[in-house]
């Protein structure tokens, strides 16, 4: 089966976007390197940075593996993907807008409705359900993989809770502590603002609320068991927000709060890390 190498061109010669990668890699020692991997592997296992899988044969968690060789796009690159991955998710919008309310694309006969009816995602308890603002997609992970010099497919679209930005943040903060010379001989994008964009998103879905003087973000957490929870405290943490689980929680006068030591107070947005079945035991799942 053929694969499409990014680091080398036919010929044997870097692509454009490793050119300096490639000589920095060629002037390394191995034994160096190896020993970098290994030092990496131990700040990981210290600062806990692991993950599960639940439906694997191993239930013990595991490290985040860590790659000294990276992906490398040029800005021309990464300025299209963007683009491509905004379009997509505007549809994705629009799609669940369409089959919890008019179902216009059931009706042109687009998709068969059994293929809707017996998707386990599809809660039929939605229809009819418009989230405020018209969004049902606030934050969600493309999964990618690339088959050529100017070419990439979806594997995946992780819209409802998705999860592995934490460890993104974390490579990139040990990439940089260990080879901050990568760093200095190459113009790279940053990506240690993502908490703050993540809040400054979250801060633009809070109801019309003129009296609030502060908004109060908060986010969900199913507890220290689940296989991400590392990156539900890491976030709330890098956001300066609580991190609450479902026990934290009640209504009072119509308004979600969390329980505090000075007593209750209100949340305004709440950042859910749940599963869609386990929000609401009386409409979806009874034992969650």
């Amino acid at each position: 089966m053929p694969f499409f190498d990014e680091m080398f061109l036919n010929t044997g010669h870097p692509r454009d976007p490793y050119d300096r990668f490639s000589e920095w890699f060629a002037r390394e020692d191995p034994k160096k390197l190896k020993a970098k991997q290994r030092e990496a592997k131990n700040i990981f296992r210290n600062i806990g940075i692991t993950f599960n899988v639940y439906d694997d044969d191993e239930p013990e968690e595991r490290l985040i593996p860590f790659d000294f060789i990276p992906r490398i796009l040029s800005k021309n690159e990464w300025e299209n993907i963007s683009l491509g991955i905004e379009q997509r998710v505007r549809a994705i919008n629009d799609f669940l807008n369409d089959v919890y309310n008019h179902q216009e694309i059931l009706k042109a006969g687009i998709i068969p409705e059994n293929m809707l009816a017996q998707n386990k995602a599809f809660l039929p308890q939605m229809i009819g359900m418009t989230p405020p603002g018209g969004i049902f997609t606030h934050i969600v992970g493309i999964d990618l993989v690339r088959t050529g010099a100017n070419e990439f497919f979806v594997l995946e679209d992780n819209v409802r809770t998705p999860s592995g930005v934490s460890y993104m943040l974390e490579n990139r903060e040990t990439m940089l502590n260990m080879f901050p010379e990568l760093f200095l001989e190459n113009k790279i994008q940053p990506v240690s603002q993502y908490p703050e964009t993540l809040y400054r998103a979250l801060i633009e879905c809070q109801p019309p609320n003129p009296s609030c003087v502060e908004i109060s973000v908060a986010v969900l957490t199913p507890g220290i068991y689940n296989a991400a929870y590392f990156e539900h405290s890491f976030l709330a943490d890098k956001m300066s927000v609580p991190l609450v689980q479902s026990n934290d929680l009640r209504t009072r006068g119509g308004r979600l709060v969390m329980r505090t030591t000075r007593g209750f107070k209100p949340i305004d947005v709440l950042y859910r890390r749940v599963d869609d079945s386990f929000i609401d035991p009386l409409n979806f799942d009874p034992h969650s």
